[in-house]
């Protein structure tokens, strides 16, 4: 098999998590508020998290046979995750709120991988898809419930 769908999903995922460890990134340098001193370090965490799902899915990529996107310019091109100007008026929750909305948008790829995945017979990718996946719906539950919201998986 050629795995061509897996190898669509990952390369999809190389430009979503680019693009999300930026809007992380945009989180970490423009809060501000009374919950500063334990998020601004918390979102250190949360890049780096991304940054090694992205090394590890972009390493899976190149494993198969695939060519992971490389540019900012393909990422801006391929990702599914919206960009939004800085702005230090944008309160820590509605920040925590779009952070929720893209480990989301993402826990959504990485189903789809799984499924596709399966389908052309890859469980070595499939397993990457879970374990990431799991990781993920995690940080949605601990984001809801500092937001005081059940995590709506």
């Amino acid at each position: 098999m050629t795995l061509e769908e897996t190898k669509r999903t990952l390369n999809q995922l190389v430009a979503d998590l680019s693009q999300f460890s930026v809007v992380i990134h945009q989180t970490h340098w423009y809060m501000r508020g009374p919950e500063f001193l334990s998020l601004h370090p918390l979102m250190d965490e949360y890049m780096d998290e991304i940054n090694d799902q992205l090394d590890v899915i972009s390493e899976r990529l190149i494993t198969l046979g695939g060519s992971p996107y490389s540019t900012l310019q393909e990422f801006i091109d391929n990702t599914g995750i919206k960009d939004e100007k800085g702005t230090y008026e944008k309160p820590i929750p509605e920040r925590l709120k779009t952070l929720v909305a893209g480990y989301n948008y993402l826990i959504g790829v990485y189903e789809k991988g799984i499924e596709v995945s399966e389908k052309e017979g890859d469980l070595g990718t499939q397993d990457i898809f879970i374990s990431f996946k799991t990781d993920l719906e995690k940080k949605v539950w601990m984001l809801q419930a500092t937001l005081n919201k059940a995590p709506g998986l």
